[in-house]
């Protein structure tokens, strides 16, 4: 990716998409939706975000802005089951594994066949990162970042009292009450998007582990993958959504 400047303000131009996800034996069928974001002129390399839980779409605009103030297009998108790509109801059995297994793939995929030419990063915030990491959607990538994908175990969390109201969100309320309605509905809890039932339990269950996911006896991810090759960012968005960042350095 060059080393661009900044262009004076503008706002980028938007494109809507609708990227089929494939079956596969690690995923069912189905389709994200998400957006191109395009600077003015063709850009001169493209970013792929993937993104956090529970995290919606239109949470990264300001970063959009930053992406293509610099030359570069940006494509970002909803996991199945949140946002955008559709009712979590319908979706109650789409859980993390997919999302990871799945989604990021399937967008990495579109990406690179829609501009085979100029380079391609992307950025993995949380569980998109920790897809990377495990070695999906890194086809055809010229680098990439993870930005806070930890290992959420629970137990390690300080101070207590955060570490008892997280737990208390994951391993009770968060579970119990999307078995209980088809879904999570993490707006009128205040933790995000809502989201599918398998995705919630899933996280609940990986939480209560040390090894996070690697521990999960019912799964066997692929072996960590780390890439000597990465770019990272340093973003500090400002406390009002939707503002450009404060701080952005490359």
């Amino acid at each position: 990716m060059q080393n661009t400047q900044p262009s004076p303000a503008s706002t980028p131009r938007r494109e809507d998409l609708v990227i089929p996800v494939p079956a596969s034996e690690a995923t069912v069928a189905g389709s994200v939706a998400g957006t191109l974001w395009l600077p003015e002129g063709g850009p001169s390399g493209v970013v792929v975000l993937h993104p956090a839980t529970a995290t919606p779409e239109r949470f990264y605009a300001a970063f959009a802005e930053y992406v293509t103030g610099r030359g570069l297009a940006l494509v970002t998108y909803d996991y199945r089951g949140t946002g955008r790509s559709g009712d979590p109801r319908e979706h109650r059995r789409i859980r993390m594994r997919d999302w990871m297994a799945g989604d990021v793939p399937a967008v990495a995929a579109w990406t690179r066949a829609h501009f085979p030419d100029p380079p391609v990063s992307a950025v993995g915030h949380s569980v998109g990162g920790h897809a990377m990491v495990l070695g999906h959607g890194l086809e055809g990538l010229d680098r990439f970042a993870v930005v806070s994908s930890h290992l959420a175990f629970t137990a390690r969390i300080k101070p207590v009292p955060e570490r008892m109201r997280v737990a208390a969100m994951l391993h009770v309320a968060g579970p119990t009450t999307s078995r209980a309605l088809g879904y999570l509905p993490g707006r009128k809890l205040g933790i995000g998007e809502d989201m599918p039932t398998g995705a919630m339990v899933e996280w609940g269950s990986w939480a209560r582990r040390p090894g996070y996911f690697f521990d999960d006896p019912r799964w066997t991810p692929p072996p960590a993958r780390p890439r000597s090759r990465s770019a990272s960012w340093h973003w500090a968005p400002r406390t009002t959504p939707g503002r450009a960042p404060s701080r952005c350095s490359r």
